[in-house]
């Protein structure tokens, strides 16, 4: 029923890396964390440094009551928790930091985490809602903790011996990058007992995949993997470099394939790489397609839908910019493509209309348990990708209509690859059967996307 043999190896390929491949760091199992992608929403898009422990606590509430019962489960603090005035960012922002050169929950902002009791409050209450809790940091050390020469937690090494002062991140100069020896083991091994004794269930490191920073990787890897507690490791921002394919599939559970992508359909191939435009995921999504598979999802980035403030990452509050189509597509694309669903809307200020495109059980069972997906058509215009429904319950087949116009797309069961004669057709946004047809036709608006269930004859 597929319309490439070698395709259908693409999983397995990609799981004997994960596994087969020499020079692996240490580590465990990492892959029982996350056989599907995960989905959850991050405050980053919406809130940026600013988000404060009640703005969360209601967020969270808000995502238990409306989306944990569609499959969302895990919930992001992103960057900036240590700092006590956030809105104050080309000034003094005062960082909390412990005697021992680790970055602490600013108290005015989270008062939960006060008398050293750091996030595990705000977790345990996390987890008593059936979710899990997330934060963001930016790799290497503080650069405070080196002036000062402080002594890491746990070990006879100091700030100064793990610090490379010649490495800072090009984007956030409060850090110092590690050095590859003992010293920098022993800090990171720090930073994952800590979080570890928070009840931390996800940690997204920045500035750590572009460029590949495979010694810094390695160490947080094997930290997370001695911590005693499973934690899920996100790498980013991209491009990630896809020579290091390999390396990103045995070393963290989702990595970053393109820079921030925000609210743009496209934008000029010459163009910055920052921000990503939506149109530009789909061939990178086909480029690292054979790298995803439980336990390592090539992460295509947020869902920048919705309102996006009061403090958005990028730019001024606002509706997101693109259009209900876009938004259609975007899922769509992610779902059959299986990235991760990370969505970055401010959930207290849900339109009904973003809340139906992420309380679509069919579109998500499609991101969480399709099988063999890959890209089928790729054309400048066109683009169609095609996945096996589980149990040999058929196939799902998504058409995206690239251009600036509305079309029609015909396709023959041969076409796709599927077996002659009349199949039973679905269309997953209508949620309705189509009947029993002998192709596949869908007129699509500009930057629109259908998705069907093919059942198997």
């Amino acid at each position: 029923m597929r319309s490439s043999a070698v395709k259908s190896l693409l999983p397995v390929i990609a799981a004997l890396l994960a596994v087969s491949l020499p020079g692996s760091p240490a580590r465990r199992d990492m892959s029982i964390m996350v056989q599907t992608p995960p989905m959850g929403w991050n405050s980053w898009d919406s809130w940026g440094l600013t988000i404060d422990e009640q703005q969360f606590r209601l967020s969270v509430t808000w995502f238990r009551d409306n989306l944990q019962r569609f499959g969302w489960q895990y919930v992001v603090i992103d960057e900036g928790w240590f700092a006590e005035h956030p809105e104050n960012p080309a000034g003094n922002m005062d960082y909390t930091m412990s005697d021992d050169g680790r970055y602490l929950p600013a108290v005015n902002r989270f008062p939960s985490a006060a008398n050293g009791k750091g996030f595990r409050p705000l977790a345990d209450w996390v987890h008593s809602l059936g979710l899990k809790f997330g934060i963001h940091i930016v790799r290497g050390i503080p650069r405070e903790a080196v002036a000062r020469d402080l002594r890491i937690a746990g070990s006879h090494f100091t700030a100064a011996e793990a610090a490379d002062p010649s490495d800072t991140c090009a984007w956030n100069s409060d850090n110092y990058g590690l050095k590859n020896n003992k010293a920098a083991q022993a800090y990171y091994d720090s930073l994952a007992e800590l979080y570890a004794k928070w009840g931390v269930d996800y940690l997204k490191v920045d500035c750590i995949s572009r460029p590949w920073k495979a010694d810094e990787i390695h160490m947080m890897q094997y930290a997370l993997a001695q911590s005693g507690r499973p934690i899920v490791l996100s790498l980013s921002p991209g491009p990630t470099p896809v020579e290091d394919a390999a390396d990103a599939v045995r070393s963290a559970q989702l990595w970053r394939i393109s820079d921030d992508m925000w609210d743009l359909w496209s934008k000029p191939a010459d163009a910055p790489q920052f921000p990503q435009a939506e149109k530009n995921q789909f061939a990178l999504l086909a480029k690292w397609n054979p790298f995803a598979g439980p336990g390592h999802w090539p992460d295509a980035d947020m869902l920048p839908i919705g309102w996006l403030g009061p403090n958005p990452g990028w730019g001024k509050p606002r509706q997101s910019r693109l259009t209900r189509d876009e938004v259609r597509t975007m899922m769509t694309l992610w779902s059959i493509a299986r990235s991760p669903l990370f969505i970055g809307t401010n959930l207290l200020k849900m339109d009904s209309f973003t809340e139906s495109i992420l309380t679509n059980p069919e579109l998500i069972d499609v991101d969480q348990y399709a099988e063999n997906s890959h890209p089928v058509i790729q054309k400048e215009d066109a683009v169609v990708w095609m996945a096996s429904v589980p149990d040999h319950g058929g196939d799902y087949v998504a058409i995206f209509n690239l251009s600036d116009a509305p079309k029609t797309f015909s396709y023959s069961w041969q076409d796709l690859g599927l077996e002659f004669g009349h199949h039973a057709v679905r269309d997953l946004w209508q949620r309705q059967d189509l009947g029993h047809l002998d192709q596949l036709t869908a007129t699509l608006p500009p930057h629109g996307a259908g998705i069907y269930k093919i059942a198997g004859r």
